[in-house]
Formats: C-alpha cells, sequence, structure tokens
C-alpha cells in the first residue's frame, strides 16, 4: 500500500513538473490538441485509402492544414499590418481628420445625445483623445511583456507554428495509441472512460468547428460587404467583425452597425440601408443557420456559458482565449455531462 501511495505521489509531481516546462508553450499545445481533433475525421479517410500508411496520412493531413489555414492566417495577418500601417500614415500626414470627422459626427446627432455626451466630457475631441490614450497606456502597461513579443519576437510565431504542426502529427499518427493509454492511466470504468472520451471530442469538435467556421464566414462575408461599400481597410474590419462573431447575439453587428449609422448620418443613404440589410439578413442569418448544423444542438453550449467563456479566455490567455475559453468550457461541460451520467449513478 505504501508503496502505491509513493508511486502515485511520484507520478502526480513528475506531471505537474512536465506541465510546468511545458507551460511557455500552452498555445502550440493547446492548438495541435484542438487542431488533431478536427482534423481526426480527414485523416482517417486517408488511412482508409492507405492501410498501414500512418506517417504519409498524418503527412498529407498537415500539408492540407498548412495550405488551407496556416498560410491563409499569415496573409491575412500581413494584410492587417498592412492596412494598419496605412491608416495610421494617413492620419499622421492629415489625409484622415479625426478632428473635422468627430465635429461633424458631433453635429449630426440630435440634440438629447449631444447633451449626454457634454454631461460625460465626450464632445471634446481633445479630451476624449487623452482619455483614449490613458486606457491604451495602462493596457500597455499591465500587458507590456506581450506587447514587446508580438512587436519584437516574430521568429517566436514561427517556432511556435511549428511546434503545434509538429505535435499535430505524432497526435494524428499516434492518437489510438495515447487514447489506450490515457484509458489504461485513469482509473475509471472502461465503459465511463469511453463516454468521456468520446463526448469531450464531440464537444470540443463541434465547439472549434462551429465557431472558427462561422466566426470567418461572417468576417469573409462582413469585409466583401465594406469592400463593395468603399470603406477603407475592408480586411482589417472583416477579420474584426470575425472575432466578435464569437460573441453571441450581438457579434459581427458592433463594427457593422455603427458604419451602417455612419453612412446614414453622412447622407449616405441607399449605403447605410443596404449595409442595414445585409448585416442583418446575411452576415446575422449565417449565425443562425450555419452554427446549428456544424455545431449541432446537442454539442451546443448555451449562448452565456459561450459568453463568459470567452471573456475569461480572453482575461487569462490573452487573444487566443477567443477560442481556448470556449474550448475549457467545452471541456467541463463534457466531464460533468459523464460524471452526471455515471458517477452518481455508481456512488
Amino acid at each position: 500500500m505504501l508503496q502505491n501511495r509513493t508511486l502515485l505521489l511520484l507520478v502526480c509531481l513528475v506531471t505537474l513538473a512536465f506541465g510546468w516546462v511545458l507551460w511557455p508553450l500552452f498555445g502550440a499545445v493547446f492548438w495541435a490538441v484542438s487542431v488533431a481533433i478536427v482534423f481526426d475525421p480527414w485523416y482517417r479517410r486517408w488511412l482508409q485509402r492507405w492501410p498501414g500508411r500512418r506517417n504519409r496520412a498524418a503527412a498529407v493531413m498537415i500539408v492540407i492544414i498548412l495550405l488551407i489555414v496556416i498560410i491563409p492566417a499569415l496573409l491575412i495577418v500581413t494584410a492587417i499590418f498592412s492596412e494598419l500601417s496605412s491608416i495610421f500614415a494617413d492620419v499622421q500626414s492629415g489625409k484622415i481628420n479625426l478632428h473635422v470627422v468627430f465635429e461633424h459626427a458631433v453635429t449630426l446627432l440630435p440634440d438629447w445625445s449631444k447633451a449626454m455626451l457634454a454631461r460625460f466630457g465626450y464632445t471634446d475631441l481633445a479630451a476624449v483623445q487623452d482619455s483614449i490614450s490613458a486606457s491604451i497606456s495602462d493596457w500597455i502597461g499591465s500587458n507590456a511583456q506581450q506587447v514587446l513579443a508580438i512587436g519584437q519576437s516574430t521568429a517566436s510565431v514561427f517556432v511556435g507554428i511549428s511546434v503545434m504542426l509538429y505535435l499535430t502529427f505524432f497526435l494524428l499518427r499516434d492518437g489510438d495509441v495515447l487514447i489506450g493509454y490515457m484509458q489504461r492511466g485513469i482509473p475509471l470504468a472502461p465503459d465511463v472512460m469511453v463516454k468521456l472520451l468520446k463526448t469531450f471530442t464531440v464537444v470540443v469538435r463541434a465547439t472549434v468547428r462551429g465557431d472558427i467556421l462561422v466566426a470567418m464566414l461572417q468576417g469573409a462575408l462582413g469585409g466583401l460587404a465594406f469592400w463593395v461599400l468603399g470603406v477603407h481597410a475592408a480586411i482589417l474590419w472583416g477579420v474584426l467583425m470575425a472575432f466578435l462573431s464569437l460573441f453571441p447575439v450581438v457579434g459581427a453587428a458592433l463594427v457593422w452597425a455603427p458604419v451602417a449609422l455612419y453612412f446614414l448620418l453622412n447622407d449616405m443613404v441607399w449605403q447605410g440601408v443596404a449595409l442595414i440589410a445585409y448585416g442583418v439578413l446575411v452576415v446575422g442569418l449565417v449565425d443562425n443557420l450555419l452554427r446549428p448544423y456544424l455545431v449541432g444542438q446537442a454539442a451546443r453550449m448555451p449562448d452565456y456559458v459561450v459568453l463568459i467563456s470567452t471573456i475569461g479566455g480572453i482575461a487569462s490567455f490573452g487573444l487566443q482565449g477567443f477560442i481556448t475559453g470556449p474550448v475549457v468550457a467545452a471541456m467541463f461541460m463534457a466531464v460533468w455531462t459523464t460524471f452526471l451520467a455515471h458517477g452518481r449513478v455508481e456512488a
């Protein structure tokens, strides 16, 4: 008995130490596990074509992931930085005059809203700029290390991507073996363990696939509308809509609705009406029609869980918390679903 307890304690300590060593690579490991879960059905289709050729099937999947996920994402990020640089240059050169835009927008507002802005001191652009600058300074001060890492260590991004792809290859190739180790190592009944792994896989796959694909589609549709209407930096706004679409209920409307209002206030009526109709009937309906198909009603999390897990994920993990938070929430729900179905009965 003492020997078993000692061995169990040693296993826990070594596992915690290994987790501590891997913590700097948490993002790469997390995405490798998520990507492997999402693309595992594709891998098994290739494996059916080439029975016993696990290396070849996994290598083909890595190439596919590079072509349809990694390279497009890098191209989009490059385009975003280019558009941001262009916007900053236009503001500094005076081509975009924020004072004129702000004052014009304020004059078009109704009297009651002007009084409300004046009460909070938002009718003075200089005061607004000072407030925004102070907020940005506070944010940079509290996230200085992350900002410095993003700005100076581009190589670390490629290292993280390489580690993620490398680990994904082995997770795809040796996934069945690793699951076997988990089933033997975790002290749960075989049927409970199988149910837990199945529920976990279904919920995580549905969450990642549903959230990412719906977000990408909404961002692409919104960015396309902005490009057709001549809105500057359409790619930037499209990506912002994609991120915000992960928030339930409001989502992408936080971007296109103010732009539509700007059109209406500046006598561009048809642009504003067209953008509102397009946002409601096309961008908005994507979430209602496509997400249930991709996620499924059984695996879909309640909107309030998605909201709080997304906000908590951003606060805990930074930008990648948009996905990390909901995935952790999906894991939480999978474990509790299995516990309620089996654990209490056996107790």
